[in-house]
Order: structure tokens, then C-alpha cells, then sequence
């Protein structure tokens, strides 16, 4: 627990709601993705947003389910609002960075450029910076100056939508998404409601597990234990219990998941506290393999196939594909693993405002 960062999180939460309104279609903030990314990056013992409330009743309720102090900066005559809830904000990080020595970490959650003289300051005290912003409302002054940056756009359980009107797509790409795509496949037995439910729970647990594995291994330098593991868990979700799917302890939940592909165990650093990896080939090497196939028989000889729905294809072919089980979080992340795997090419087509990817034969 000693060995844990010890985190400080700051919103400007004017900069991230607008940031999100203006860019995502309208839809509202939501903070839970960007707790769920800092759990596995440490603890968090400091939540503090700033902003004039009374400009967002319904979201107070939302932060403040999520523990986050609201400071009050009101808005008055002849000042500007923004500016006073910058320089509080500043001002409180600066003094917590003085006062309590164990803070490693501050996440600063903007994209406003003005607060790079207090990232570089901070910095300077010996304090970690984590920034979090909205990609397209973010400065691009801001991220080069942190030691990670994070685009809220990209966090896992954050959905972008599509832009309202695509531009056509060229012809080719067009025809071969026109064409029945895969062979219908027959229609399971349903299975009883409980089954299901049970079903639906381990699908469930093997995503969460899968995804927290992936984000320990990509912000930190050691190797992921079951006791670190199980920390972020309870971070995440501190209602969390191994008992809630059927298990006496999590070593034995690890060993089941082991058991399925979803993870693999090693030997870690103390007896009963086993390394965990997500496994490097298995589903992994089954579902870059569906996904060549499904490519190669929508594109035919010499075509494209937009990203855009290319997901719903592979469920037709399989229904219980999931990229989310072996860690990725997003399907682009996964399509771009595919790409680096040489299962299939990928590129940016400003036409068709989408990616278009072409099979490579095996």
C-alpha cells in the first residue's frame, strides 16, 4: 500500500463540460471513466472541481456521488469568471504540493494552455502531472508539458459519435460494404435466464479484469501481482467481491480466468501473490484471425472495408466477440494491433472521413 501514488486531482470543470458538449454531439460530462483511468495509475485522496455551479445544477449531483469537493466560484460583476477559477485552482495545487509530502501525483483535467506554467511548476517540486482534456478543445501547448496526458475522448467507456452527415465514401468501399457481408449463421438454443445471466456476469468479470490487467501494464513499470491487481479492482468498483461470481478467493477467481485464456499467471514476488499477464497469443491470435477473414471476404479482390460497422460483422460471424476481453479498449485500438500484427493494412481516408482497411493475405 506504502508503494502506491498518491494522487491529487484538479478539474476546471467549465473547460471539460463545454469541451464535451461542443464536441461530442451534446452529451453530458461524465466522470466515471476518468476515476476508473486514475485507479489503476494509484489512489486518490484529493478531488476538487471548480466552477460557477449554478451554470451546472444537474452535474453537481453526479460529482458529488463520485466524492468530488465542488468549489464555489461565483460569478461576479466587472470579473471574469473563468480567470477566478483558474488562479483558485492554481493556487490550491501549488499549496498542496507545499504542504503534504505525500502526494506524488496531480491530474490536472483541462485543456486550457493557461495552466502550463502550473504544470511546469509543480514539475518542479518533484510532482508527477497527469493532464486530462478533450482532444479537440485541448491547447496543444498543454500535453507536450506533462508527464502523461490523457484525451478524455479516448478513455474507455467514453462512446464519440459519428460525425452527422459522412461524406460519401468512394465507390469501391461503399459497394463492398453493400455486399452480404457473412454467411447467416444459424440460430442458437436459447439458454435458460439464469444460465444467461450467469453468462452475461463471467463475460463481464473476464472484461473487467482483462481491461484493468491491460491499463496496469500500459501505466506502470513492474509487473502487475493479484494484490495490486485486486487494489485497482476495489478502486474502481469498492463494492467489488470474488464471492459476488461464485468464488472463495481471488486467487481462485485468477486461476478460473487463467483456466479460459483471459489472463496468465506467473510467478510473482511473493508466495500466493502470482504475476498476472494477458496472455500473448490464444484468443488473441483467434480473433486477429476472424478478423482477416471477415475483412478479406467483404473487400473481395482489391476493395476496402470502412471501420465504421466492421464490428457488427464480426459478431455476425461470431456472436460472443469482444475486443474488451483480451484488453483492448476500444476496437480501433484492437484494428490498429491487427495493422502492427501485419493481419491487415490501415489507413485515414479524408473521402471517406472513416479508416479503410485492405486484407494481407496469410
Amino acid at each position: 500500500m506504502d508503494q502506491e501514488d498518491r494522487i491529487a486531482l484538479f478539474l476546471d470543470y467549465e473547460n471539460l463540460a463545454l469541451g464535451v458538449r461542443d464536441h461530442h454531439g451534446g452529451r453530458p460530462f461524465d466522470f466515471r471513466p476518468i476515476a476508473d483511468a486514475l485507479a489503476e495509475r494509484g489512489r486518490v485522496v484529493v478531488r476538487r472541481a471548480y466552477a460557477d455551479w449554478s451554470y451546472f445544477d444537474e452535474d453537481r449531483r453526479m460529482l458529488t456521488r463520485s466524492h468530488v469537493e465542488l468549489i464555489e466560484i461565483p460569478q461576479r460583476m466587472g470579473a471574469s469568471r473563468k480567470n477566478a477559477a483558474d488562479i483558485k485552482m492554481a493556487v490550491d495545487a501549488v499549496e498542496l504540493a507545499l504542504e503534504r509530502d505525500y502526494l506524488s501525483t496531480f491530474v490536472i483535467c483541462t485543456g486550457d494552455s493557461d495552466f502550463t506554467p502550473l504544470v511546469h511548476k509543480l514539475r518542479e517540486l518533484n510532482k508527477r502531472v497527469i493532464g486530462v482534456g478533450v482532444e479537440k478543445s485541448t491547447s496543444a501547448l498543454l500535453p507536450p508539458a506533462c508527464d502523461e496526458f490523457l484525451y478524455y475522448d479516448r478513455l474507455e467507456g467514453i462512446e464519440v459519435p459519428p460525425p452527422a452527415a459522412r461524406r460519401a465514401r468512394p465507390a469501391r468501399a461503399a459497394a463492398a460494404e453493400a455486399r452480404p457481408e457473412v454467411e447467416p449463421q444459424p440460430e442458437p438454443e436459447l439458454p435458460a435466464p439464469e444460465e444467461e445471466e450467469a453468462a452475461r456476469d463471467m463475460d463481464h468479470l473476464a472484461v473487467l479484469v482483462a481491461q484493468t490487467v491491460a491499463g496496469l501494464q500500459g501505466s506502470s513499470s513492474g509487473e502487475v501481482t493479484a494484490s495490486g491487481l485486486k487494489r485497482t479492482l476495489l478502486r474502481k468498483d469498492p463494492t467489488f467481491s470474488e464471492s459476488d461470481y461464485g468464488f472463495r478467493t481471488f486467487g481462485e477467481l485468477l486461476r478460473y480466468l487463467a483456466e479460459h485464456n483471459v489472463v496468465e499467471l506467473g510467478e510473482g514476488p511473493a508466495k500466493g501473490d502470482p504475476e498476472v499477464s494477458l496472455p500473448e497469443r490464444g484468443d488473441r491470435e483467434a480473433e486477429l484471425e476472424l478478423l482477416r477473414a471477415v475483412v478479406a471476404d467483404l473487400a473481395g479482390d482489391g476493395g476496402a472495408v470502412a471501420l465504421s460497422g466492421l464490428k457488427n460483422q464480426l459478431r455476425r460471424a461470431r456472436p460472443d466477440f469482444s475486443e474488451k476481453k483480451l484488453g483492448y479498449r476500444s476496437f480501433l485500438q484492437f484494428v490498429k494491433a491487427a495493422a502492427t500484427s501485419g493481419v491487415v493494412d490501415l489507413r485515414w481516408d479524408p473521402d471517406a472521413d472513416d479508416y479503410l482497411l485492405t486484407p494481407r493475405r496469410p
